[in-house]
């Protein structure tokens, strides 16, 4: 659930000092896994195979899972939905469900973070960080839906049929957003698999850069409005749903507010002016001034 306008990526580190002369350097202090994934000169093609390898396994496990959270929010298609199950009692249940949404939202505000990719590119090369990412947050995403306690007790139901109708469209409109929106910026670069493709082939991935097309001239993080409809329209809101609702919307704005602050420290003025002229989530014009 990650919206990233822009890719901010890590810079070369020329603090670390160089090794000795006549010394062959270790990446990782001789580590064999470290060396593998890092590449030391003699295995070029185990390296490239491994990252390769990752971003594929971590994109098809992307796209399985948002496949799946379609039907797992709507109730539809999916052996197991979001009101599926025999319900428990509804303290225990919250706290699970709290505690797996928790999780997600622990997983993406910290590997999200400049800080921390810094740090875990020393251990693993570049071009497989971003699909570790996606594979960690699609593994967290498939525990939920696993373990996810039901609470079927009905806030509110639609009873009639053109706007119940109206409403489950609404929802799938939201995936629709959010689909376009990702590629609208770069689609494969958000999910690893640029990356992951370069680094096989020994290319660099140059960052993407900052733009402003289709949706971002509307609002300045479409992909997480699509989410707000996803999750908020629906012709019956149970109280499971409705918790699912309220805490994804909530990691939403705070997850956008720690965002832009770094994409703020890194584009400097542009961002401040795109900030200034176009609102996150409503599509209506700033005033001037």
């Amino acid at each position: 659930m990650h919206n990233q306008t822009t890719i901010l990526t890590r810079t070369p580190d020329d603090s670390q000092p160089a090794p000795a002369a006549g010394t062959p350097e270790r990446p990782g202090g001789g580590c064999p896994i470290h060396t593998m994934f890092r590449g030391a000169g003699e295995q070029p093609a185990a390296r490239r195979a491994a990252i390769l390898v990752t971003g594929i396994v971590a994109y098809l496990m992307f796209f399985g899972t948002i496949l799946y959270a379609i039907g797992f929010v709507a109730n539809l298609f999916v052996p197991k939905g979001i009101d599926s199950g025999v319900p428990g009692p509804i303290g225990p249940s919250l706290l699970i469900n709290g505690a797996l949404l928790t999780l997600f939202v622990v997983q993406h505000t910290v590997m999200a973070r400049p800080a921390f990719k810094r740090w875990f590119t020393r251990f693993v090369p570049e071009a497989m960080e971003r699909s570790l990412f996606v594979a960690a947050a699609s593994a967290i995403l498939m525990l939920l839906f696993w373990q996810w306690r039901p609470l079927p007790q009905v806030v509110w139901r639609v009873d009639q049929p053109v706007l119940a109708w109206a409403l489950l469209g609404g929802s799938m409109l939201g995936w629709v957003v959010v689909f376009a929106s990702s590629f609208m910026i770069n689609h494969f670069d958000l999910f690893g698999l640029r990356q992951s493709f370069n680094g096989y082939w020994g290319w660099e991935t140059k960052p993407v850069a900052f733009k402003q097309v289709g949706f971002y001239r509307l609002v300045r993080h479409p992909l997480m409005v699509g989410f707000l409809l996803a999750f908020w329209l629906t012709p019956t809101m149970t109280l499971g749903h409705l918790f699912f609702a309220a805490m994804t919307t909530g990691y939403i704005f705070f997850g956008t507010w720690i965002e832009e602050r770094d994409l703020i420290t890194h584009l400097g003025d542009a961002y401040v002016d795109y900030k200034r002229r176009v609102r996150g989530f409503v599509p209506l014009p700033k005033r001037a001034g």
